[in-house]
Order: structure tokens, then sequence, then C-alpha cells
């Protein structure tokens, strides 16, 4: 009875192996090349620029008020 139970097991685990095995698998290909668009970098350029230039002109130096 121990043996069988043993070998019962033992197919039982193959099978769940065997049938993993055969999943089927499904890939999809892009049709155009990934870009990355590296815009960021010059529109944070252009954002610190101006809060400078603001910063410049709402000091208390500038006799703006």
């Amino acid at each position: 009875m121990d043996r069988s139970l043993f070998k019962l097991g033992i197919i039982a685990s193959l099978l769940a192996l065997a049938s993993v095995a055969c999943a089927p698998r499904v890939e999809v290909a892009v049709d155009k090349p990934i870009t990355v668009n590296l815009n960021v970098k010059i529109d944070h350029e252009i954002r610190v620029r101006v809060d400078k230039q603001l910063d410049d002109i709402f000091s208390d130096d500038s006799g703006l008020f």
C-alpha cells in the first residue's frame, strides 16, 4: 500500500509537470522601434531659467515694488 501511494504521487507530479511544460506562449512583436522623448530636460532648463529671471525681477532691490 505504501509503495503504490508513492508511485501514484510520482505519476501525479510527472503529469502535473508535463501539463505545465506544454502551456502555449504568446509573444507580441512591436512593428516600430521604441523611441524615448528627451524634451523633458530641455523643458526643465527653460523653466529654471525663467524662474531665475522672475526671482531677479521680484527681488527686494529691483525697485519694481
